[in-house]
This record gives structure tokens, C-alpha cells and sequence, in this order.
């Protein structure tokens, strides 16, 4: 009987350590939850992407034929070629790189300051800043949108770059409080004592900052730099009110506006040109809508593995 229950505390124990593991190795049951669990996850991220680029290269054939799911019969990129005719792509994608590049220099600039500030000076007010900071980011942009349209108005940069580029420049530019708190989290980690030694050798304010404190800072700087840029190219609606103009026309324009006034464009531009262009369908949709988002998706591949690292680093993994 001994023995027998030996021999049965002992399968137990692996059977534990198999399926939940120890603490130097993870089991095999534990590994099989987190990676369904993650592969469902993905799935769900996934399948608007997939669906999206699987339709984008169907001709009007192919989305008619019950018969085609997901892979076409022809790579059609004749989709792609009429979508970016609509959308005037190459002009309205220089002109996104700009109104999202420019208020995103600016934002990462004046929050790298401003966060620098609040992380190395005491000063009277501070913690009634850092909250009213707070309180500003969880405020509904709904809120002070029309004073802002008021006060735009009465600075006359409606209609124009200035709208998104003198907020900015500022430390007001679109999401700025979430940025300025990464900066400040940050710059608290810097060891004080380098700072100090900096003075000792001679170095002001600007120099200590400029030489220890943002050379140190790369992470955080990655992450407001694609956080900002991401944000700005997705906005459509501010876009639309403040640069493009809400009331009377702008010369200015992004992807994601030119995307929710695709149907319109399109159908102007297929019974003007004569040119072969089908009718508007689902795949000449998906095809505008892959154009509008390509730009931040080869952006991600690229700096991937940089951003990952920075997310981490600068502690906001559970952004």
C-alpha cells in the first residue's frame, strides 16, 4: 500500500508540474490556455485586416460568385489603381504626412519640456496642475470643441495648418496630457545625481536637459512620436472642422477625410472620366479603405520591435 501510494504521489506531482509547470518552467497546460487565448484574441484584431485585404483584391466576378470566400480568383489591383484615382492619392497622402508630421514634431518637443518641468522642479501649484492635466485628458473633446472653434476663429487659422500647429506648439496639441505624463514618468526615473553633477561642471537648465536628461529619454520619445502621429492621421472629424475646413473649403486634405467622402468622389470621378471605371462596390470600398491605413501599417513592421521596447521601458505595457 505504500508503495502504490507513493507511486501515485509521484504521478500526481508530475501530472501537476505537466499541466501548471514549476517556477523555472512554464507547464503544458498553462502554455495551451495563454496561446488559445492569444490566438482567439488575435483572431478577433485580425479578421477585419484579413477581410479587408481579401476583398480589396476581388473583381465585381468574384464578389458576385457565392462560391468565393476569401481568396480571389484574380489578384485585381485594378481596385487599388481606380480607389487611388477617387481619392487623389499621392497629393492627399503628402498632404496627410504634413498635418500629421508637423503638430507631432511640435508635440513631442513642447511635452518632452513640459514634462521635464513637472518632473524636476518643485514649484507652487504643481500638484493642481498635474491634476487639472488629468481632469483635461478625461474631458470629452465634445466639450471644448466649439470654444475652440470660437477662439480659432477669432485667431483666423480656420481653414489652415495653424489650426493644429499653434495648439501644439503649445503643449495643447491632440492628446498632449497623456504625452506630457509619459515624459513626466519618465524623467522622474532620471537619476537626480547626474543632473546635480551637471551643475557642478557647469551646465544650465537647457544644457542639462538637452545633454543628460532627452539623449536618456529615446523610449519615451518613439512612443509619443508614433502614439501623436497615429492620432493625427486618424482624426477626421477635427480635421475636418478645423483645417479642412467645416464651412468654406480648404485647399488642405488627409486619406481619412477623403475616405469618408469616398462614395461621392468616386462616383463623380467614374461618370467623368470615362476611363473603364466599374461601379462603386464593396471591393473598390476596401481597396480606399487599405490605401487610407497602409502608411501606419508599413510604419508599424518597421519599428515594431523599437516600439514594443519603448512601451516597455517606459512602462506603459498596459497601454
Amino acid at each position: 500500500m505504500n508503495i502504490k501510494g507513493r507511486k501515485l504521489t509521484i504521478n500526481r506531482d508530475k501530472a501537476k508540474k505537466f499541466i501548471f509547470g514549476t517556477k523555472d518552467k512554464q507547464g503544458f497546460g498553462k502554455m495551451t490556455v495563454v496561446y488559445a487565448l492569444l490566438i482567439c484574441i488575435g483572431f478577433v484584431y485580425l479578421y477585419p485586416l484579413l477581410y479587408m485585404i481579401s476583398r480589396s483584391f476581388m473583381p465585381i466576378d468574384d464578389l458576385l460568385d457565392t462560391s468565393v470566400d476569401w481568396i480571389p480568383s484574380t489578384l485585381y489591383v485594378k481596385n487599388y489603381i481606380d480607389a487611388a484615382k477617387s481619392m487623389n492619392f499621392w497629393k492627399t497622402f503628402g498632404q496627410s504626412v504634413i498635418i500629421a508630421g508637423l503638430p507631432t514634431l511640435l508635440n513631442v518637443v513642447m511635452c518632452a519640456i513640459i514634462g521635464y518641468g513637472f518632473a524636476r522642479y518643485n514649484f507652487k501649484g504643481k500638484k493642481l496642475m498635474l491634476g487639472i492635466l488629468i481632469f483635461s485628458f478625461i474631458l470629452p473633446s465634445q466639450v471644448t470643441m466649439m470654444p475652440n472653434y470660437v477662439w480659432y476663429s477669432d485667431l483666423k487659422i480656420l481653414n489652415s495648418l495653424k489650426a493644429f500647429i499653434f495648439p501644439a506648439a503649445l503643449g495643447q496639441g491632440l492628446k498632449s496630457q497623456i504625452f506630457i505624463l509619459i515624459f513626466f514618468n519618465f524623467f522622474s526615473q532620471v537619476p537626480q545625481a547626474l543632473i546635480e553633477a551637471a551643475k557642478i561642471d557647469g551646465a544650465g537648465h537647457f544644457k542639462s536637459f538637452m545633454k543628460i536628461a532627452l539623449p536618456s529619454a529615446a523610449p519615451a520619445i518613439l512612443v509619443v512620436f508614433l502614439f501623436s502621429i497615429v492620432w493625427y492621421w486618424n482624426e477626421s472629424y477635427l480635421t475636418q472642422l478645423y483645417v479642412c475646413g467645416a464651412v468654406s473649403k480648404s485647399d488642405w486634405s488627409t486619406l481619412v477625410v477623403s475616405l469618408k467622402n469616398f462614395a461621392d468622389s468616386y462616383t463623380s470621378q467614374a461618370s467623368v472620366s470615362g476611363n473603364g471605371m466599374v461601379s462603386l462596390n464593396e471591393s473598390i470600398k476596401m481597396s480606399g479603405t487599405m490605401l487610407s491605413i497602409l502608411p501606419l501599417l508599413i510604419m508599424y513592421f518597421v519599428l515594431q520591435r523599437q516600439f514594443v521596447e519603448s512601451l516597455d521601458r517606459t512602462g506603459i505595457t498596459g497601454e
